[in-house]
């Protein structure tokens, strides 16, 4: 950055960022742990009934999750989009901006629930157990009604989260994990005079959650004063073609990139379901442990998104690239301190989870592999979020997909299942294929916020 002011001057602009940017994320963070915990709900209440009920959830979730976060991605455009005209002034432009997002994301809610309700020839592809497709389809289809509202959601969420209010999502992530319990016990063991349903019960319980949570969200909207600026219910659109195409163009990469880096997980998985039990388990704990840890630079990369949109509809280019690198400094400055706890508690933790010894020590080693990507890891989504309030999605998608699946994946296979590198080292050598894709995603994307950021300043000056 050019011309930095004097020292104290500095130091008390950075705190003034991070405290922007960390009242934006904390809901957010707390939003995706409640999120996280639904499944982690799931996983126990149906294990609790039977071993076959507990598979159907994880098989069920191994298919819808990854189509969630794609939609997700998609719909995020409408952050950036909303942020810039929130930045620019123009709060009565948001409202059809919005509206024609409510008629993207309740196509995609539809085409998504007609995807996973036909979904069972994929598990057939799978080579799933004749015994699990059954409960399984019962699950996703059950999920597969609840899409259309948690795509209304997730606009309506983007809204609010553009225009700087996260309160929300923090409201209805938490109250839905509160409902999804006592929904879970009911469609589960059959209460109220309704059939009880086992595993396929918790795919009820999630679709419901999700229709209270988008009604519950609506109704916000509809009647806090903080929204009415944006005259969302101003009048009734028809989808309209330009902003449709727009939104389409930002968004699609961004589901690309969520999906790819989400999919190359499932895929080591499934690589390493034939190294035996104990391998697998091993594998869950790390993988569990880092996808928690994870919502924290998730969630700040979502919040520089809104900072760098609304400092780019003020035109102002300097504090947008100023907002950017704060906000990987701050993900930097978490990820010293979760590498430190990973390194410090990791046979702890891995205990949490089981009394095997075996299964605790390589669960152990491969909490390793997870503290040393931290580092990459929170670069490369908080830079990531920062891209997409550039409206930069399409290379990001590129980078990621050549980071992940060109280098990462490859490399993990070679390593951990064949000899081209010595011998294999199985699930060791798939968490270095991991740390390596998630570095050069790490170094690609920050080389090329520094280049837009750079760009957007040369352009406006």
């Amino acid at each position: 950055m050019r011309d930095l002011p004097h020292q104290p001057v500095l130091s008390l602009r950075i705190l003034k960022e991070v405290r922007a940017l960390l009242i934006l994320a904390g809901p957010i963070i707390v939003a995706q742990l409640a999120h996280t915990a639904m499944g982690f709900v799931d996983a126990v209440m149906a294990g609790r009934v039977s071993a076959n009920d507990l598979a159907a959830v994880a098989l069920g979730n191994s298919i819808w999750v990854p189509v969630f976060l794609f939609i997700s991605g998609i719909l995020l455009a409408t952050t950036s989009e909303v942020a810039r005209r929130f930045g620019a002034g123009q709060q009565g432009e948001i409202g059809e901006v919005v509206r024609q997002g409510l008629w993207l994301g309740l196509a995609i809610g539809l085409m998504a629930c007609a995807l996973l309700w036909l979904s069972e020839p994929v598990l057939h592809w799978m080579q799933v157990d004749a015994a699990l497709i059954a409960p399984t389809m019962g699950y996703l289809q059950a999920v597969a009604l609840g899409l259309p509202a948690i795509a209304l959601y997730l606009v309506l969420r983007c809204f609010s989260d553009g225009l700087g209010i996260t309160r929300p999502s923090m409201v209805f992530g938490v109250l839905g994990l509160l409902l999804n319990i006592p929904a879970n016990y009911v469609f589960i063991y059959g209460k109220f005079g309704l059939p009880a349903m086992g595993g396929v019960g918790c795919g009820w319980a999630t679709a419901l959650v999700m229709w209270l949570s988008a009604l519950g969200l609506l109704l916000w909207v509809r009647w806090a004063p903080a929204y009415q600026a944006s005259r969302l219910f101003s009048r009734f659109s028809w989808p309209e073609g330009n902003t449709l195409k727009h939104l389409l163009k930002v968004g699609t990469p961004i589901g690309v990139a969520i999906f790819a880096e989400a999919s190359i997980f499932s895929v080591i998985a499934l690589l390493i379901g034939g190294l035996g039990a104990i391998v697998v388990a091993g594998h869950q704990i790390a993988l569990n442990v880092s996808s928690l840890i994870f919502m924290i630079p998730y969630s700040l990369g979502m919040a520089s998104t809104v900072r760098v949109g609304q400092a780019l509809g003020r035109n102002a280019p300097q504090q947008a690239e100023f907002a950017a690198w704060t906000s990987l400094a701050v993900a930097l400055g978490y990820a010293c301190l979760s590498v430190s706890l990973i390194m410090w508690l990791r046979t702890s933790i891995a205990g949490i989870y089981t009394n095997d010894a075996q299964v605790i020590s390589l669960a152990a080693s491969l909490l390793v592999f997870s503290a040393i990507f931290q580092f990459s890891d929170a670069i490369q989504v908080t830079a990531a979020g920062a891209l997409r309030g550039y409206h930069d999605t399409r290379s990001t998608m590129l980078l990621t997909l050549f980071a992940y699946w060109c280098i990462g994946l490859p490399l993990g296979a070679s390593l951990g299942l064949s000899d081209f590198f010595g011998s294999a080292r199985g699930p060791a050598g798939l968490w270095m294929g991991l740390v390596a894709g998630l570095s050069v995603a790490a170094v690609l994307l920050a080389i090329r916020l520094r280049k837009i950021a750079q760009r957007e300043i040369r352009r406006a000056s």
